[in-house]
């Protein structure tokens, strides 16, 4: 269930207009795959590199994102319910239709993530993401991640 809540985390935290302000900034030689996505290294340089140019704000995201996790150890059940609530909520503005799914086109412009791995996401392959079918590629993934901090 942690792997769960650091996937989410990462989801909702990396697919906010903060993200873009990284990408959109770009870094010289990075990789950037067709979909328009970076690779994993690339994301990793441009966080060591806006780290760099703003050693005190990183102190402070890291030391937020620590105390976070000691939150979470303490206390699981409170901080998958506001995780969940928060999926909820940005799921819901995303679906512009309010008909309780995202297309691919909403997710393009409310869910980036999602968009980019939006046919993996679309289990029954009907052209729309429901909540249930997004959370069950984050549970996923999730228990892919637990496994890879298993072998480690």
């Amino acid at each position: 269930m942690k792997g769960l809540l650091i996937a989410a985390a990462t989801l909702l935290a990396f697919g906010t207009p903060a993200a873009s302000s990284f990408a959109a900034e770009g870094i010289p030689g990075a990789t950037v795959r067709p979909d328009g996505s970076t690779t994993p290294g690339d994301r990793k340089a441009r966080f060591e590199q806006w780290c760099q140019d703003n050693p005190e704000k990183c102190r402070e995201m890291k030391a937020k994102a620590e105390q976070r996790r000691e939150e979470c150890k303490a206390n699981p059940e409170k901080c998958r319910a506001e995780l969940q609530a928060r999926v909820r909520e940005r799921f819901n503005k995303a679906d512009t239709s309010s008909d309780g799914q995202i297309s691919r086109e909403e997710a393009q412009k409310g869910m980036p993530l999602l968009a980019r791995d939006f046919d993996r996401i679309d289990a029954n392959k009907d052209g729309m993401v429901t909540l249930e079918e997004m959370e069950a590629a984050l549970k996923a993934y999730a228990g892919a991640s637990k496994g890879k901090e298993n072998r480690r």
